[in-house]
């Protein structure tokens, strides 16, 4: 292909967000290999994108404005061969190329609490939306060729039968760390926490089971409205678990943690990739994990995994590493691990989809 479009109007340049980080991810990763033209809708975006002769921008509306329904059609002038969106929503009404939706997972079929971002009758549309499955299927049916960022989510999308069009697993992954920390962290008695606080991310099991290990201290990154923080934090202290709440932190501040601390966890309950620990591996931070199937897709052999309600075996899945050699091991298991996770590589996955789609 001589050139790709990408729907950059999903990218939140303030608080960056799983959507964001895959976006900015393909984009970098595409333009060291074709020319990418992303759609935005501000400055702001723009300036979140990196700075590639490669790369240039296109301003349209925002994904709320009645001039969606016309964007096909404005796009249909640029002579766009193929447009690549990153959620299943870009409709391109009208339009004469060929689009690639993405489902990341099915997460809220299953967990149904609209998040809390969202306007009252956003939210009622939201839950209305996941109470079935046919308006999926339209969103995914409407497109080319459907993405995924999991072989996780790409059975369960063919379980429910979302899609009639071509299913392409265009894996989640991470920026590689600008320094690699080898200091082995086995006597560090910080853990980390990177993700939201949503009810089936089960923080709860990780706050218990830090009541067992009272020499540890947890250090929850992700930004946290004050209710969901006064409520962790009671049940905190009634566990006499020690636990921080930074309430969001710079890259360079997480990927300094990660160099600092023992390991990264989680007990969540879903997942449709889990970036952090892609992220941790590739820091050769350890990462303990609640017993899903995507993390022993993601994490494999390098994750150390507990029943995600048993506080008590999250516990001891920790304290395994405070043997040094244990350490040692989780810690190159997991840099090794994350090699199989590159931006790079999904990047020619898609490139290869794309042309299949265009030839």
């Amino acid at each position: 292909m001589q050139g790709l479009w990408f729907d950059g109007r999903y990218i939140d340049p303030v608080h960056p967000d799983g959507i964001s980080r895959y976006s900015v991810g393909l984009i970098t990763a595409l333009a060291e290999l074709i020319d990418v033209t992303v759609i935005t809708d501000s400055p702001a975006q723009e300036a979140a994108l990196p700075k590639h002769p490669n790369i240039r921008c296109y301003r349209a509306n925002k994904l709320v404005s009645l001039k969606e329904l016309t964007l096909g059609l404005r796009l249909n002038k640029e002579d766009v061969r193929l447009l690549f969106s990153p959620m299943q929503t870009t409709l391109a009404l009208g339009r004469k190329f060929k689009l690639v939706s993405t489902l990341h997972d099915l997460i809220y079929y299953r967990h149904r609490t609209p998040p809390g971002d969202f306007n009252m009758f956003i939210r009622g549309v939201w839950f209305l939306y996941h109470l079935v499955y046919w308006p999926q299927r339209l969103m995914l049916n409407a497109a080319d060729a459907v993405a995924t960022v999991s072989e996780t989510s790409a059975e369960q999308i063919a379980a429910a039968r979302l899609t009639r069009r071509p299913l392409k697993v265009i894996h989640n992954a991470s920026m590689a760390p600008a320094s690699l920390s080898r200091k082995n962290r086995s006597s560090s008695k910080q853990l980390v926490y990177m993700g939201s606080f949503i009810e089936y991310k089960n923080v709860e099991t990780l706050i218990r089971g830090m009541g067992q290990l009272p020499e540890h201290r947890l250090l929850m990154l992700s930004r946290i409205k004050p209710e969901r923080k006064q409520a962790l934090g009671a049940l905190a202290d009634e566990v006499g678990a020690t636990v921080i709440f930074l309430d969001g932190v710079s890259d360079a501040t997480y990927q300094t943690l990660l160099d600092q601390s023992q390991a990264l966890v989680s007990a969540s309950l879903d997942e449709g990739f889990g970036i952090p620990v892609v992220e941790a591996m590739s820091h050769g931070c350890p990462v303990v994990l609640s017993d899903i199937p995507i993390f022993e897709e993601v994490a494999g052999a390098a994750g150390l995994r507990f029943s995600p309600k048993d506080p008590a075996d999250f516990a001891a899945q920790v304290r395994k590493l405070d043997d040094p050699k244990a350490w040692k091991l989780q810690s190159q298991l997991g840099v090794d691990q994350a090699k199989f996770f590159t931006w790079e590589d999904s990047a020619e996955l898609l490139l290869e989809l794309a042309e299949e789609l265009t030839a």
